[in-house]
């Protein structure tokens, strides 16, 4: 799916979709944001990772910068415990 075709996609998705179920039932929050104060967006697309480098960005299990767990077996032989 190319970039143009995305943001059709995502814009008559907020229009058509998003946007009348909001108006029935509204958000709790304004704004919502994670714990470092950025926002989240109601809807991500592959245009807001265009530029993302998989190898930089995201890495492999068990390897640096563990976005995708710190087990290598991404905890099938160990479960995930918080400490």
């Amino acid at each position: 799916m190319t970039i143009q075709k995305t943001n059709t996609a995502k814009q008559r998705w907020l229009d058509e979709v998003y946007g009348p179920a909001v108006k029935r039932h509204p958000e709790r929050k304004p704004r919502f944001s994670t714990i470092s104060d950025d926002e989240i967006e109601a809807l991500y697309t592959a245009d807001d990772i265009a530029d993302l480098d998989q190898d930089r960005d995201l890495g492999l299990p068990g390897e640096f910068p563990y976005t995708r767990g710190v087990q290598p077996s991404m905890y099938r032989g160990r479960l995930w415990t918080m400490r």
